[in-house]
């Protein structure tokens, strides 16, 4: 998939970030959207899709919706934004 930032690691779980692109392209104040996927032995699957914008709330997967690692995803997705993987 274009956009692929990196990915990190927690126990048997690989969390992969992608770059989705932006909103509405032509807008000066748009509003990148970002898709954290996890794969833990059963196939990757869409973990969660947030945005830069600060006001907006992340949307969590049905299967990660309210879990411990949320805050933790997010700030490893918001490292590698910041820093991406080049490999």
């Amino acid at each position: 998939m274009d956009g692929y930032l990196g990915d990190f690691r927690r126990g048997p779980a690989v969390f992969t970030l992608y770059h989705l692109g932006a909103d509405h392209p032509a807008r000066p104040n748009r509003i990148t959207v970002y898709l954290v996927d996890v794969d833990d032995g059963a196939g990757p699957r869409e973990c969660c899709r947030f945005t830069d914008d600060s006001e907006d709330v992340p949307e969590w997967s049905i299967a990660w919706r309210g879990d411990a690692w949320c805050p933790w995803i997010l700030e490893q997705s918001r490292a590698l934004i910041a820093e991406p993987d080049d490999t």
